[in-house]
């Protein structure tokens, strides 16, 4: 077969449908990691015009520009979209689009995951901006502390769009963290070993994990915020046993380590472009990948760092103290590798350059002040006052807007297949970092003489007027210059010339396919040796399209690619990927009416919508299935491997372990807030405690070890003590919730609800689960091709039963105490 018509038949295969249908329906990671990036840009448009209103307001002491309700919806939307709309959403669009280019495979390992995820993004996000143009936008802050956005201090709905839709948009992320987690673990060019993968990739597995283990607690902050707005339930109201407090450990166990899930993918970027605008290859590879997970491990220890004020007992201010200056030391490796790697090369300082002297220059000002406030005494005084802004800002924006311009312009060529000739892109720089700088630069200055954060106006005579006026007037010139990148990307996109398929002469193998890449990326899988494949086998995208990899035959007709052992790279098995399905958009718009049957309190649509989640979920899964067994197929070079489907470790099997990381995340914050209430909390537990009884505790036993065996016994014995054994745990969990039959009343019948309404949620999936598999074997599946799905639920069984137990071993240990 020729590479012309290798090419054609690849792109029928992996063609998107056509027209406006192919928007809803594709499950290409091009399309899609396209679409993250183009709604996450506008949401910066929009977060940044907001800024603006607030530049505006400030800029003169007792402005009328704007009254304090408008105000306070304004900050408070335009800190939630730039943290959770933009930033977040920018970096699974860029991985999203480029991880497989770079890994030398053809697709993300869950395609539909990954279509799923984007539209719960886009219905999440537009719940949001609706509240804004209704007038009802969330104005408690993007931090939402109770009691501010307690039904109290905030009566009306719009806390509670901030908490349904935020929730709503977190489900994007996880689904994200998931699938590019698996993908660089298992889908990776043949033999690329770990320790061979391209920079990007490693930034993005921790990023990824990291997201996976951060965004739980808000979540779960998130869910019991909620719980108490709409049925009373008192976790953080002190009259009833809860306390304020508990929702800033939550909000900041994600809040820190979200900083780092910023700046971490940027880093990435920056040691991906650095080398090649160098011309060399980039110093310490090593050291930079032990930086990068060093800084994801120290970023959970952090979260204290935001509560130096709060009373937090003499050695805990020491401990986080001290840990907040220790990742400074891990951030100075990456500095210095990027220095060194510069030192050795011949830098050319074409617009990518400039973006990443920008960043250095921008980036360091805020490592420095932010050693300075995890200073204890320092942080007292500067704490709630514009110098956080400040700072906040320095490391947000040149940690990661500045190095994400270097990628648009570094990858413009990539993605359009054009070569820029215009200048915009060099005056634009010229009007944002003088910009940037004149605007948070200056309010450094104005917290130190005072000014606090988060408010609306200010009294003359105080020595803050020049200072806003200034940093206003900057903030303006910076907006103008981003107004000019985006005309910039559009003029390129539509005028350009066509251009080289490498102009950067680049190593990395997103390079090695013609640009704008084709539906299948790579017309057949190369087999790569090192770590810059393009610098050391410069034929490399010849062989690529004469099809002389693994895959190259695409007679079978369908879309497939090489799943790989994850440490060596070795090939194990083909996957099959589904092809285009509006199956995604239709559950994430069932799921959506599930948080809005929830935000207008018309609960009925609740289990009306997760019923059709459900059904979409089955439907989903079932299409997995096959009832034969294919054995081993030709893949290319003589070798002959097994699908997905007939292999005990399938791609699933890999999601759940990550999916159970987060679910086990968001147990473990559970645990800790019944912790912290027990400890904090006055009246804790009350007096009539629960006490579950020695029969309990048998019964509890018995379920678990019914469960346990019958997971492992084969079918219909084994689901007969499955069954019997959920419904003895269910029978434990309804007990102790019987026992505290009004969670309104007190936060500890509350926790208790919570607590076995999650054990209970459980024992319906994995009885769902099995009820799959059962139904398979009866269609006639063979046992070889229910190997991989009967470990799946397995896995998710044993995780049933350690949480059930460990659950109610919580709520029966008061009682156990007394």
């Amino acid at each position: 077969m020729t590479a012309l018509r290798r090419h054609r038949a690849l792109t029928r295969i992996w063609a998107s449908d056509t027209g406006w249908k192919g928007w809803f329906t594709t499950v290409s990671h091009t399309d899609l990691g396209r679409m993250f990036l183009a709604v996450a840009v506008f949401f910066f448009i929009v977060g940044g015009i907001l800024a603006m209103l607030i530049r505006a307001q400030l800029a003169s002491p007792r402005s009328a520009f704007l009254g304090p309700e408008h105000y306070n919806q304004i900050f408070t939307m335009h800190g939630t979209i730039m943290m959770f709309l933009f930033a977040i959403p920018l970096f699974e669009g860029l991985a999203v689009y480029l991880l497989p280019k770079m890994l030398g495979t053809r697709d993300l390992a869950f395609p539909r995951l990954t279509a799923y995820g984007f539209w719960c993004y886009v219905f999440g996000g537009s719940m949001m901006i609706f509240s804004l143009l209704a007038g009802v936008a969330p104005d408690s802050g993007w931090f939402m502390y109770p009691p501010l956005s307690s039904a109290i201090g905030a009566p009306g709905i719009n806390t509670d769009f901030w908490l349904i839709g935020i929730t709503f948009v977190e489900i994007s992320a996880i689904s994200a963290a998931v699938e590019i987690t698996v993908t660089i673990l298992r889908y990776r060019a043949a033999g690329m070993r770990l320790s061979q993968m391209p920079i990007f990739a490693w930034y993005a597995l921790v990023t990824a994990v990291m997201i996976l283990t951060g965004f739980p607690p808000l979540i779960l902050g998130s869910i019991l915020l909620e719980l108490e707005r709409a049925f009373g339930m008192p976790f953080f109201q002190v009259s009833e046993g809860g306390d304020a407090l508990l929702w800033q450990h939550l909000f900041w166990l994600f809040g820190h380590p979200e900083v780092y899930i910023i700046f971490l993918p940027a880093a990435g970027a920056i040691s991906t472009i650095l080398p090649v605008m160098a011309r060399t290859r980039l110093m310490g590879y090593g050291w930079i990948v032990a930086a990068a997970v060093s800084l994801g491990i120290l970023s959970f220890g952090l979260w204290v760092h935001h509560m130096f004020t709060t009373g937090i007992p003499h050695m805990g201010l020491a401990f986080f103290s001290a840990a907040s200056t220790l990742v400074a030391v891990p951030t100075a490796v990456q500095i210095f590798a990027w220095i060194g790697t510069l030192w050795q090369g011949r830098p050319t300082m074409h617009l990518p350059m400039l973006w990443l002297m920008a960043f250095f220059a921008t980036f360091v000002i805020g490592g420095l002040t932010g050693v300075m406030v995890a200073i204890v005494p320092f942080d007292w005084q500067a704490h709630d006052t514009y110098f956080i802004v400040a700072h906040l800002h320095y490391v947000l924006v040149g940690g990661f807007v500045f190095p994400m311009l270097a990628v648009l312009y570094y990858w413009m060529p990539h993605v359009a297949g054009r070569t820029s000739y215009f200048n915009l892109g060099t005056v634009a720089f010229w009007l944002i970092v003088p910009g940037f700088h004149g605007t948070f630069l200056l309010l450094h200055w104005a917290g130190l003489l005072g000014m606090r954060r988060r408010i609306d106006t200010y009294g003359s005579g105080q020595g803050w007027e020049v200072i806003n006026l200034i940093a206003s007037v900057s903030s303006f010139v910076m907006a103008i210059g981003f107004a000019i990148v985006l005309i910039d990307v559009v003029v390129n996109a539509v005028m350009a010339v066509r251009g080289a398929r490498d102009p950067w002469n680049a190593g990395t193998l997103e390079w090695a396919m013609p640009t704008p890449p084709a539906a299948y990326n790579f017309a057949s899988i190369p087999r790569v040796t090192s770590r810059d494949p393009l610098y050391d086998t410069p034929d490399l995208p010849v062989q690529i399209a004469r099809g002389e990899g693994y895959l190259g035959d695409c007679a079978r007709g369908r879309r497939e690619t090489l799943s790989v052992d994850t440490a060596t790279g070795e090939p194990r098995y083909i996957t099959v990927f589904p092809g285009n399905t509006a199956l995604p958009i239709l559950m994430s718009a069932i799921t959506g009416v599930f948080f809005l049957g929830m935000l207008l309190k018309a609960y009925w649509l609740v289990p009306l919508s997760a019923v059709g989640v459900i059904a979409c979920a089955l439907v989903w899964v079932w299409g997995l299935g096959r009832k034969e067994t294919e054995g081993r197929i030709p893949a290319g070079h003589g070798l002959s491997l097994f699908t997905a489907a007939d292999v005990p470790d399938p791609p699933g099997w890999w999601g759940s372990v990550f999916l159970l990381l987060a679910n086990g995340t968001f147990f473990g914050s559970l645990l800790f807030g019944y912790a912290f209430l027990w400890t904090i909390a006055p009246n804790w537990p009350p007096p009539a405690y629960v006490d579950a009884g020695t029969g309990g505790l048998l019964l509890l036993g018995g379920g678990a070890a019914l469960i346990l065996v019958g997971t492992r016994l084969r079918p219909v014995w084994g689901l007969a003590l499955v069954l019997a054994g959920l419904a003895a745990l269910a029978a434990v969990c309804a007990g102790l919730m019987l026992r505290a039959p009004d969670p309104a009343a007190h936060a500890y019948d509350a926790t208790l609800w919570v607590l076995m309404g999650y054990a209970l949620l459980h024992h319906l999936v994995v009885a769902l689960m099995l009820g799959l598999l059962a139904a398979r074997r009866l269609a006639g599946h063979a046992a070889a091709t229910t190997v991989g799905a009967a470990r799946i639920g397995r896995l998710w069984a044993d995780y049933a039963v350690a949480i059930t137990l460990v659950a109610a071993t919580a709520a029966m240990l008061p009682g156990l105490l007394t």
